[in-house]
């Protein structure tokens, strides 16, 4: 039996997902992709889990698309650009959008290489810590492809139109420094799991109702009229004052302690 190419430790309300192709700098290929999937539903029904981890073992976050191993299987290949009808995502599509559904925030922590759908997938998380010399690209410039794991939506939402198409159209690869300087890092540390993790102890002091309906609030409403905003705000705010945990932060904050929150209610499981 082969190593699973996504591995899942959950320590209390983190979990932690890593790429484990090491050997191939966390290259993707079919099967990561299915087991990224996986491995974000088995996230979502675990209502304890608050935040997500997301680095690759080893000395590359990933160096991209596994071209000898898809194109080894077109089929499955050609199968895998198929939309699934409801969501309108596919396979490759989907693996990399389903971490920024998830109800919960995802922090990517990016060493080494973080190129095509490895950048796709940074880039789907809700921030990103690099190290100063990551080497990061939109690589699919080289081979006479488009980003087409998600990547429009996410450099749309973190860079100006310019900066997307000279990434996109280029395939230059920036450093972590230039990276950040651009927008598409949250921040540039030696150990960025340094402050990955301080981010993520400081979700850990709020409501996990709370951080999971902002969330949702802020992917409905990227490209919502404002009308519609105004609406979508109103009905999660109407759900968080019925929900427990707002109570608890609520009586907590009064009284100047710490509160006791219960698992996550909001968000499907």
């Amino acid at each position: 039996m082969s190593d699973p190419r996504v591995l899942l430790d959950i320590d209390g309300p983190i979990a932690s997902v890593r790429l484990n192709r090491p050997d191939k700098l966390n290259g993707v290929d079919l099967a990561l992709l299915h087991e990224l999937i996986a491995v974000s539903r088995t996230i979502r029904a675990d209502r304890s889990v608050r935040a997500v981890l997301l680095s690759g073992e080893g000395r590359s976050f990933s160096a991209g698309l596994d071209f000898g191993s898809v194109m080894s299987d077109r089929t499955r290949m050609w199968r895998g650009f198929v939309p699934n009808p409801l969501s309108g995502q596919n396979l490759f599509q989907h693996a990399c959008w389903t971490w920024r559904e998830l109800p919960v925030p995802v922090v990517a922590v990016v060493r080494g290489h973080c190129y095509g759908a490895g950048l796709q997938l940074a880039l789907a998380a809700d921030f990103r810590f690099t190290t100063p010399d990551a080497k990061w690209s939109v690589l699919e410039a080289k081979w006479g492809l488009v980003p087409d794991m998600s990547g429009t939506a996410s450099l749309r939402e973190l860079v100006g139109g310019d900066v997307a198409r000279r990434l996109a159209m280029t395939g230059e690869v920036i450093d972590g420094t230039t990276a950040h300087g651009y927008g598409l890092a949250t921040g540039v540390a030696d150990d960025p799991a340094v402050p990955a993790r301080d981010l993520v102890d400081a979700i850990l002091t709020r409501s996990p109702d709370s951080v999971a309906a902002t969330k949702s609030l802020l992917n409905r409403t990227r490209h919502a009229r404002v009308r519609t905003a105004f609406a979508i705000e109103r009905r999660l705010q109407l759900a968080m004052f019925r929900a427990k945990n707002t109570a608890a932060a609520q009586k907590a904050g009064a009284k100047g302690e710490t509160p006791a929150f219960g698992p996550r209610q909001f968000g499907r499981g």
